[in-house]
């Protein structure tokens, strides 16, 4: 079965969010996230990470989409980020039907060693 190119620009995405996530400290400002937007210089103490380390993190995150980032009005040079939730639905949905897929083929495996004698 061929797929368009949205089927392909879904798994690119979910590509890039798994690869996001493979780190460890990457992991870290998501969970930090969860809890609200933060300043670069929050998520860099509380994930334990130098500043320029934590700017390529953010970058990371920014290009798969599970971060944005805004600047509050008092001061533009302030960088606040935050956590986008759409890529993890997409991420959520592959893993769903992936399960699904799996669950199907061991049902389909079992039914089959029940058949033969």
């Amino acid at each position: 079965m061929k797929r368009g190119g949205g089927g392909r620009r879904a798994h690119g995405d979910v590509d890039a969010v798994l690869a996001a996530l493979a780190d460890p400290q990457r992991r870290k400002v998501v969970d930090v996230l969860r809890g609200g937007a933060r300043s670069a210089g929050d998520l860099s103490r509380l994930v334990g990470v130098a500043a320029p380390a934590m700017s390529r993190h953010l970058r990371r995150l920014k290009a798969c989409g599970l971060v944005g980032e805004t600047h509050p009005a008092f001061d533009a040079r302030v960088r606040i980020y935050e956590l986008k939730t759409a890529p993890l639905g997409a991420l959520k949905a592959w893993l769903e039907t992936t399960e699904r897929l799996w669950a199907d083929q061991l049902s389909a495996f079992k039914a089959h060693l029940e058949r033969k004698p």
